[in-house]
């Protein structure tokens, strides 16, 4: 009446409100079918990727060397105190030199077996299962990594055959073995390299480490 007074030639006209419509039962059914789609999808994604990831580490048996930082390789050594670790789940560890006090040097050499099965870490016998001067499952010799077993200078492995019987046995899954190490250098501050070569019936990576007899 207000708006008719105010102005007489205007014509009122009623107006309607309408709101959104709500989601439909179909519609909501629509999206929820869309979600679990999206996320089946996804699964499939993810489980592709592991698939595959783990198809490839077949291909060379689980013996390579995975890790961040030094590959571990001879031309690329891992440091005293660091860890290989191998595909398959296979730990080394090899300890910092330790100078004593008659002059000889200790160290450690421990392994941890994650994989899925019993590990022989030695080989067949105790003379084939250590050297310092040729190749074998534990090798701890003078010079570097890229040396090639020249050098002005050796060592003596004085455990020797005690390092043998403790690396000999099968380490079982889920176990723990630590083989000692006493050496004595024909000087203090030489370059030494451990070499770490489990048997396997298919392939493992060597895995070199590079200590400094200080």
């Amino acid at each position: 009446m207000i708006v008719w007074l105010l102005f007489p030639n205007v014509t009122c006209m009623d107006t309607e409100i309408t709101t959104p419509d709500t989601p439909t039962t179909g519609s909501t059914r629509w999206f929820n079918g869309c979600a679990i789609a999206v996320l089946v999808l996804a699964v499939l994604v993810v489980a592709g990727a592991w698939a595959l990831a783990e198809f490839e580490k077949g291909l060379d048996g689980y013996g390579q060397l995975e890790q961040a930082g030094a590959s571990g390789s001879v031309a690329d050594p891992l440091g005293p105190g660091s860890t290989a670790r191998y595909e398959d789940g296979l730990r080394v560890t090899v300890s910092p030199a330790r100078r004593e006090a008659d002059g000889t040097y200790s160290l450690t050499v421990t392994y941890e077996n994650d994989t899925d099965e019993e590990q022989h870490l030695g080989g067949e016998s105790f003379e084939g299962s250590v050297s310092g001067i040729g190749s074998a499952p534990l090798v701890v010799r003078p010079g570097t990594s890229l040396d090639d077993y020249g050098t002005d200078y050796s060592l003596s492995w004085l455990n020797r055959e005690k390092s043998a019987a403790t690396l000999m046995p099968p380490l079982a899954e889920d176990d723990k073995r630590t083989v000692p190490v006493r050496i004595k250098p024909t000087r203090a501050g030489i370059p030494v390299t451990v070499e770490v070569d489990p048997p396997n019936a298919g392939y493992r990576e060597t895995a070199y480490f590079q200590l400094k007899l200080s």
